[in-house]
């Protein structure tokens, strides 16, 4: 299309007002742009016009260096049923998927940190399988407790879990900004999570790949307690030996989890650990944990985990309803 534009009579005057067009519409609306290439000139715009129709290209928009999408807990029922007989969470990720495709700046990627399913079976992650696939950026899955390897592997295996290892669901995801590691911290048959002395190793030999870059790690359970029945009860195997191999790198910009559908976060080890909500069965906090676990039906929600060009980490919780507004902070 473009080699088109370009040979056509008369390229050069329209392609200049684009141009204009393009920079008086970033200056309006206060857009830093950059660019990386030579002087501005016709002919290289066109090149950057071709460039993003492919990639990012030579510009990008100032502070929106990387966008990441962590959804976790959907916990998708059988069909023509509803989680625990009263969440319906295949309709709430079907409203969370909606919301992402719609977002701008687009994300580059979304990260579904476990329990995929409600109890492991084949037609729960082919559900799931049926909404998420209808996303329209990459997306990346790892098993919570909820899940099992072998039907997690036979439904997402390949280009949305990627792993390699016989015996763990977990993979390195390359090409970005910021370096994604997945990990499995699953015990098949319980609700607890672990590392165990395979599995430290097998992250430290990959963080001492690229010591310097950029880099998360997600998976579902939270590496220590949090006050809650889900963690202080369910425990997690492992977790200093995990730590000590999290703390001799100071590239590991946060640890993404799942598992106790709440949003929080926590410094630990050198970092951040932040846990994202559920898709909209948010647990009952008690943290007195005096009462039986249990949770409220809530509206769906995600994270945006937001990598700046001044290289810091930002979170924002996005929650999936209808708002009035937005007002301008002025008075009428």
């Amino acid at each position: 299309m473009f080699e088109r534009f370009r040979s056509a009579p008369n390229a050069k005057a329209v392609t200049g007002a684009i141009y204009n067009g393009f920079w008086r519409l970033c200056k309006q609306n206060k857009l830093l742009i950059k660019w990386s290439g030579p002087a501005p000139m016709v002919s290289s715009f066109i090149d950057t016009l071709a460039n993003l129709s492919q990639a990012r290209g030579h510009i990008f928009i100032e502070g929106f260096r990387m966008l990441i999408v962590q959804i976790s807990d959907l916990h998708i029922s059988s069909p023509n049923t509803d989680t625990y007989g009263h969440a319906p969470m295949a309709d709430k990720l079907q409203q969370c998927v909606d919301h992402i495709n719609q977002f701008s700046p687009k994300p580059d990627v979304v990260l579904v940190s476990g329990d995929i399913c409600d109890s492991g079976a084949l037609d729960q992650t082919t559900r799931a399988a049926e909404i998420l696939n209808q996303l329209t950026i990459p997306y990346y899955v790892i098993a919570g407790n909820h899940d099992l390897r072998q039907t997690m592997f036979e439904t997402f295996g390949g280009e949305h879990c990627p792993a390699r290892d016989d015996q763990f669901l977990q993979y390195v995801i390359d090409g970005f900004d910021v370096r994604m590691i997945g990990l499995d911290s699953v015990i098949p048959g319980k609700s607890g999570g672990e590392m165990c002395d395979d599995r430290v190793q097998w992250l430290d030999e990959q963080l001492a790949l690229e010591p310097e870059k950029p880099t998360v790690l997600f998976l579902h359970h939270p590496p220590f307690k949090f006050s809650v029945p889900e963690t202080d009860e369910d425990g997690f195997l492992g977790s200093d030996a995990f730590g000590d191999v999290v703390e001799k790198y100071s590239n590991i910009k946060r640890v993404m989890c799942g598992h106790i559908h709440l949003l929080t976060h926590a410094s630990w080890r050198g970092t951040i650990v932040s846990t994202a909500p559920s898709m909209g069965m948010q647990l009952d906090l008690d943290l007195s944990m005096t009462k039986p676990s249990g949770f409220v039906l809530t509206d769906p929600a995600y994270l945006v985990h937001h990598w700046t060009t001044q290289k810091n980490l930002i979170t924002h919780t996005i929650t999936v309803r209808d708002y009035d507004g937005p007002f301008p902070f002025a008075a009428i």
